[in-house]
């Protein structure tokens, strides 16, 4: 096994990003892979116009490559946010707001997995407040994904990056993966293994997919320490994504890490051809 029998596709809101949003599908695609997935590329609006919106889609399209994944609206990410859906007031308001928008773009361009971070803590409110509201985002969100044919992912971040984030352990996730699937009924909602987060959070790896690769919609990959690509940290992914396999994770594996200061198209020199 090894890496060689993964799917791998590569998140445009980290590598590529030396280069406009419109131009990373040709560059994955140039590099070699046939998949790429993103975070919300609009931080400031989560309608934006269709003409931005039908650029994108046609830049996709235009390169060749599949969506495969797509973050609903997060706030500012990268940068101080981990999501709006949590947060009470208008950033709850904003994220509604884009439920529908993101799972149109999704569904034309057969993406099928939604992403939905969870949000920051919030200073003076009650945390069963936020998680409150939470679950209501979604049911919404869950209920959109079905109507496409996607799963919603919720995914679990690390605390030291993250520390007003509440989700920082696989347990924590998947537990609300269940509480959604609970209230919905739909069964669509999937935890998002990522493996860099969760070996930050100092997890048992193998036990983590042990007992969840079963919850798993999605899997995302850097190394530790420095978030670079795999061999340039301690981690054993090429074994950690053998284990994943060898448990019935059949999905495809997002590369999201840093190139280094390097190009991003000299950032995959890890994986053979």
């Amino acid at each position: 096994m090894g890496f060689a029998d993964q799917r791998f596709n590569v998140n445009l809101s980290i590598l590529f990003t030396e280069l406009p949003l419109l131009e990373r599908p040709a560059a994955a695609a140039a590099a070699g892979f046939t998949a790429v997935e993103l975070w919300w590329p609009w931080v400031d609006s989560p309608v934006p116009e269709r003409s931005a919106l039908d650029a994108l889609k046609g830049a996709i399209e235009d390169a060749g490559v599949q969506l495969t994944g797509l973050n609903f609206y997060a706030g500012q990410l990268p940068g101080p946010d981990r999501g709006a859906l949590s947060i009470p007031g208008e950033e709850s308001e904003r994220f509604r707001a884009n439920i529908d928008v993101a799972a149109g773009f999704a569904a034309s361009l057969g993406c099928t997995a939604l992403n939905a971070l969870y949000g920051n803590r919030v200073e003076g409110v009650d945390p069963a407040e936020q998680d409150a509201l939470a679950l209501e985002n979604l049911v919404l969100a869950g209920r959109a994904a079905d109507r496409i044919g996607a799963v919603l992912l919720i995914e679990a971040l690390n605390r030291p990056e993250s520390p007003r984030y509440p989700l920082v352990s696989a347990p924590a996730a998947v537990t609300v993966v269940d509480r959604v699937n609970e209230a919905t009924g739909l069964g669509n909602a999937r935890f998002l293994m990522d493996l860099y987060h969760l070996s930050m959070n100092g997890e048992d790896l193998p036990a983590v997919i042990a007992r969840f690769a079963s919850k798993t919609g999605h899997v995302q990959i850097a190394d530790n320490p420095g978030r670079g690509a795999p061999g340039t940290g301690s981690l054993p992914l090429e074994d950690l994504l053998d284990q994943l396999k060898k448990a019935g994770y059949d999905g495809w594996v997002g590369l999201e890490y840093k190139p280094g200061d390097r190009p991003s198209a000299e950032a995959f020199d890890w994986l053979s051809r």
